[in-house]
């Protein structure tokens, strides 16, 4: 598969990356259900015994703060180089890195919590089994997955956004059943899945999972 579309959406990216996060940098105010998810997440992972969690596709790194203000090791990984730096600058107590979810450069096994927030909608169907293969493989068993993502079934060429800059993106719109089923095939075990604001135009769409321990494969 061609990798254009990763460097349009790392271009894309760098060039809205201020304006992006002068819009995030509050993103989570008066947002209670996003909250009380995140809040949960963090639950969890606290109570399997804590650990690394990668906030993947993390942008300027709001909730990758927010998660570590929730008593949890998180860390922050983005295709954008210029949202790093962003984020490393307004959050120099956490970690940040330069990355691709096509490509997660992290060691097998290795978290205990994966966050993919909104960061899947550029990732075109083709390559989603292979980035949740690649989440699989970075979390330990029982590791924790939550997922947000657009709810619909269309895709639409994004060029222009945040402030008005030019963009070259594709948004993906899935439903909570078409991703539940990739996240099964590449062997999750899904626990819940969240519907939010069903009567607006693109409702919001979160599903909570794990990486099955052994005894639960047999």
């Amino acid at each position: 598969m061609s990798a254009d579309w990763i460097e349009a959406t790392r271009t894309s990216y760098d060039t809205v990356a201020e304006s992006y996060a002068e819009l995030l940098r509050d993103g989570l105010t008066g947002l209670p259900y996003l909250r009380s998810a995140l809040a949960l997440f963090a639950e969890l992972v606290r109570a399997d015994g804590g650990g690394p969690v990668a906030d993947v596709g993390c942008g300027p790194g709001h909730v990758t703060a927010h998660l570590r203000g929730l008593g949890v090791d998180a860390m922050g990984v983005d295709l954008s180089p210029a949202m790093i730096d962003i984020a490393r600058a307004e959050h120099p107590g956490a970690r940040f890195e330069v990355g691709s979810m096509t490509d997660l450069d992290l060691p097998d096994a290795s978290l205990a919590g994966l966050l993919a927030w909104w960061s899947l909608i550029h990732i075109p169907d083709g390559a989603v089994p292979g980035v949740f293969a690649h989440f699989r493989r970075v979390l330990r068993p029982g590791g924790r997955l939550l997922l947000g993502f657009h709810v619909g079934d269309e895709s639409r060429h994004k060029t222009q956004g945040y402030g008005g800059y030019p963009m070259d993106v594709h948004v993906h719109l899935r439903t909570p059943g078409r991703v539940a089923d990739w996240l099964r095939k590449a062997g999750f075990t899904i626990e819940a899945e969240v519907l939010l604001d069903p009567d607006q135009r693109v409702p919001g769409g979160m599903l909570f999972a794990h990486r099955p321990h052994q005894t639960e494969e047999s």
